[in-house]
């Protein structure tokens, strides 16, 4: 009899966990609150970019980001054939654009130790990042280019997700409120509010910034909070970018319908998505700092979405002590959609009791309480 796997929370991780669990042969239900990636997956940009985004000297999130990274052409292609349907996968590389000669030093530093890793960093001057994007404002003096970056169109993707769990025979529940576990010894009873009783031997919870509603019930801190993030889009006439483009105040993401995402603006809001005018005008007041053809173009969308953040900015990965059988995958923040295959696959691995892939006692959800 296969082992059964059930899934708390239906966005790109907890889609992703059920995915990979099918697909190494368990039996697997997955249950949403509302609709599939209707919160933070959904709204999205879809940057695959963990060369850019972690400045710093490297730690373990760098391995797990940069892991997930080498995992995802495979990964979309399992998607892709498993949903019958394509989605946006582009390997347009990105710049990290600075504007400041210290800035440009600092880049010196951040290729070396990138490089150790096998990174493919590349310091272009102001001359040559002008020949590479002649649309980008003169105000800056130079960039890291990271050929190996790319993103995906995320709505799309995570729609396709959904449909890879379905074809491939995942249980799936939409609009069914919150669950509760009403057994607590193996193996382990779920309730639906519609009655449903689900019996499984493996949990995982991943249902993002409202993880924290579990705490009493699997008796740990699980410190997990909403951050509202604001995107705005443009439609220029003609293409703006080839490339993603980072800079200390946001970011450009050219899709291949002609859309030019620019993010983010971060508040604490609650779980409010509304969009205000306060955190678009940021995003506005900045963009032409970047793409001086923006200073008269204005956006033709705006959207937020809640990004489940942590108390130390690391994602809980891992198992719940005195609960054999239970993980959880919350708190991953603005890296959502990078690190869903490696979080499915570290997710799986375990179940299996094989090794992990990286090291991921950073990640265990052990360490807040």
């Amino acid at each position: 009899m296969e082992e059964h796997v059930t899934v708390i929370g239906g966005g790109i991780i907890g889609l992703a966990a059920a995915y990979e669990c099918r697909r190494r042969g368990f039996s697997v239900t997955i249950i949403e609150a509302g609709e599939f990636g209707g919160q933070a997956s959904g709204a999205a940009a879809g940057m695959l970019a963990p060369f850019s985004e972690i400045e710093e000297d490297p730690d373990d999130f760098f391995r797990l980001a940069f892991e997930s990274l080498t995992l995802y052409e495979p990964w979309v292609s399992a998607v892709q054939q498993s949903s019958n349907t394509s989605f946006e996968y582009a390997n347009t590389g990105s710049l990290h654009v600075v504007y400041h000669e210290a800035d440009q030093l600092a880049l010196e530093t951040r290729q070396k130790w990138q490089g150790d890793f096998g990174v493919d960093a590349r310091i272009l001057d102001q001359s040559a990042l002008q020949k590479l994007e002649p649309e980008l404002s003169s105000e800056i003096i130079g960039a890291m280019h990271y050929p190996e970056e790319s993103h995906v169109y995320t709505p799309d993707y995570v729609k396709a997700l959904a449909s890879a769990c379905a074809n491939e025979g995942v249980t799936m529940y939409a609009k069914a409120g919150e669950p509760r576990l009403t057994r607590t010894t193996e193996p382990y009873e779920i309730k639906l509010n519609n009655g449903t009783v689900i019996e499984t031997e493996q949990i995982i919870v991943a249902n993002g910034a409202w993880a924290k509603s579990w705490e009493e019930t699997l008796g740990i801190r699980i410190p997990v909070h909403p951050i509202r993030g604001q995107i705005c889009s443009y439609q220029p006439d003609t293409p703006l970018l080839s490339h993603i483009v980072f800079s200390p105040q946001g970011y450009f993401v050219p899709k291949a319908n002609g859309t030019l995402v620019n993010g983010a603006s971060e508040d604490l809001a609650g779980f409010s998505t509304e969009v205000t005018e306060k955190g678009i005008n940021r995003l506005k007041n900045w963009g032409p700092h970047v793409l001086p053809a923006l200073e008269e173009e204005p956006p033709v969308h705006t959207w937020a979405g809640i990004r489940p953040a942590t108390q130390d900015g690391y994602p809980l990965i891992g198992e719940v002590p005195n609960l054999p059988g239970v993980q959880l995958a919350v708190g991953h923040y603005r890296n959502g959609i990078l690190l869903s295959p490696v979080t499915a696959a570290v997710l799986a691995d375990r179940i299996e009791a094989k090794s992990d892939r990286v090291p991921m006692t950073l990640f265990q959800p052990a360490r807040f309480t």
